[in-house]
């Protein structure tokens, strides 16, 4: 692959499909088209939550994180599809396979989104009519809607693609910054949630353009590094390289369930955690992975998230080590509060025929201890502050 970067200006597009799910639908069934839908899950449990829904029922005040009964009540003739995973995957490669038709840079972040990097195929004179014909011929050829911001950066093109919906294309130019992004609220940008939003207007700080101007060492102070950040993307400043082998599906192998009930026994997780487990396992045997670094996600009944993570020495693959590790995180960073969702990843994979060193009962031990040393680390660390007491080596 040849190294585009050093060429300037960059034109990067973010593409991102319309009500992905419920498009996909009202392509597989035409009688669909026109009709209010909505992509749900079991309408007598929580996986009732609506995963997506058309644009018809959007019109009526239904959206996505909504339950059943509520968009129901909204709209009495909406249509509740079982989603078909499946189905919506096959069509995802199908538009990234497309993309690829045009350049090898192709960087897919979701399975309904992608950055592409234009710069060598057009630049910015032919960037609109590129993105014309990329948008016609996936409604055509796949016949799904989407819509495309052109951009110098990633963040940028991602902002763009926002402001037209659906089927819009939008150029955002670095020196539309201050006019078009400046007087939003912050949490109208990318990057700032509802926790980072509060942090910041308790800081005084209540638009972008507020951000974009607050002295860097009350950001850092506010938000660390991540507020050095969120003050470039506000400035329209964004370095980072659309990077098709970010995309590698090899790098992570994980799963989650929404549970049908709040949790809020550990006891009542651990099932939970032991079948997340056993379903990661599967996939990666399927494909004779194992990974070095395990991962859990906890969403709590307020919508919050928390993920933690932990890398090991020697790569897993097993439903029991996953579990174990797994709960040990989960024992250790749970703040007690309701539980509505679980998952498990399993990341930073490698063939299974790669592993050189076999798991004895000396280094297993050894890595426990390893573990608990790097737990009472931590712990001081939060305590004392970081650095103040650090591993030393053996001469």
């Amino acid at each position: 692959m040849t190294d585009i970067y050093s060429a300037h200006p960059r034109v990067i597009m973010h593409l991102d499909m319309n009500s992905f799910f419920a498009s996909v639908e009202q392509a597989a069934n035409p009688e669909l088209k026109g009709l209010p839908i909505a992509v749900a899950g079991n309408p007598k449990e929580r996986r009732g939550i609506l995963v997506t829904c058309s644009y018809e029922a959007r019109a009526y005040g239904v959206y996505t994180t909504m339950t059943v009964g509520e968009a129901k009540r909204l709209c009495p003739n909406l249509h509740i599809i079982p989603p078909r995973h499946e189905l919506y995957r096959q069509m995802s490669d199908s538009v990234f396979n497309l993309l690829r038709s045009y350049t090898e840079w192709v960087e897919p972040v979701s399975i309904d989104e992608a950055y592409i990097d234009t710069t060598e195929i057009g630049g910015l004179t032919n960037a609109f009519d590129l993105a014309t014909e990329m948008q016609q011929r996936i409604l055509h050829e796949l016949d799904l809607p989407c819509s495309i911001g052109i951009a110098p950066n990633k963040f940028l093109a991602k902002t763009a693609s926002d402001m037209k919906k659906p089927m819009g294309i939008t150029i955002l130019r670095k020196r539309e910054v201050a006019e078009k992004l400046w007087p939003l609220p912050v949490i109208e940008m990318h990057g700032i949630g509802k926790r980072t939003e509060e942090k910041l207007n308790s800081a005084g700080i209540h638009t972008i353009g507020e951000l974009a101007v607050t002295e860097k060492i009350k950001l850092e102070a506010l938000l660390g590094k991540n507020g050095m950040r969120l003050q470039q993307r506000a400035n329209g400043i964004d370095t980072r390289p659309v990077d098709p082998e970010s995309a590698d599906e090899r790098k992570s192998i994980g799963s989650s369930t929404t549970l049908p009930v709040d949790l809020t026994e550990f006891l009542d997780c651990i099932p939970i955690f032991e079948r997340l487990a056993t379903k990661v396992a599967k996939r990666l045997a399927a494909k004779s992975l194992a990974g070095i670094t395990v991962t859990i996600q906890i969403r709590y009944a307020d919508w919050q998230n928390t993920t933690r993570s932990r890398t090991v020495h020697q790569a897993v693959y097993l439903a029991e080590d996953i579990t174990k590790i797994a709960l040990q995180l989960f024992e250790r960073h749970w703040n007690n509060e309701p539980i509505r969702l679980l998952g498990i990843t399993v990341g930073n994979v490698i063939e299974r025929n790669e592993m050189v060193e076999q798991l004895t009962f000396d280094n297993f031990e050894q890595q426990e201890k390893e573990y608990e040393l790097d737990l009472l680390v931590s712990d001081l660390s939060e305590r004392f502050g970081s650095g103040v007491i650090q591993k030393g080596c053996s001469k």
